[in-house]
């Protein structure tokens, strides 16, 4: 007797972990990407804060300054790049593309008390580095401890009593 194996009508729908999977690979998750006609494009940051300066980084791969566009307004940083150099399609199918080409945008909100005028940027191997400093009434201050004087101008310490005082006795 032979069996015949039949397929089963639900074997065409996804499971769980698939959509769970396919769902937190959307782009809808990744708001650093932009979406560029039929690729995904990336716009990597990191934004540190330092005593005196705010500092952002960019990485920005085979791109050169001249194709970056910096705009600082109301505390929202955009950086916008696009990728101006020809490419001509060779011959073959692609097994694997993941470099992407075209133009990319990513705006972030900064905190207030910065000095946008004062703002510098360099641009070495890829990586775009901005630098703005922050206004003299946001920079951290230390502050110095003075020590207590009585009204003859000797210094108390404490648990001391001054001179002349009878509170203790």
């Amino acid at each position: 007797m032979t069996l015949v194996r039949r397929p089963s009508p639900f074997s065409e729908l996804m499971t769980l972990r698939q959509a769970m999977d396919r769902l937190f690979d959307d782009s809808v998750f990744r708001p650093f990407t932009t979406y560029n006609g039929s690729e995904l494009m990336r716009l990597p940051l990191n934004v540190r804060t330092t005593a005196d300066a705010l500092v952002v980084e960019a990485e920005l791969p085979g791109l050169k300054p001249e194709d970056v566009e910096i705009t600082l307004e109301n505390n929202a940083l955009t950086i916008r790049a696009e990728d101006r150099t020809e490419r001509s399609e060779e011959q073959g199918d692609w097994i694997v593309r993941e470099i992407a080409r075209g133009s990319v945008m990513r705006t972030v909100t900064l905190p207030t008390g910065l000095e946008a005028d004062l703002a510098e940027a360099t641009f070495e191997h890829g990586v775009l580095t901005l630098r703005i400093p922050k206004a003299e009434q946001v920079k951290p201050r230390q502050i110095q401890i003075r020590p207590v004087t009585s009204g003859q101008g000797t210094v108390v310490e404490a648990g001391t009593p001054a001179a002349g005082d009878t509170a203790g006795a």
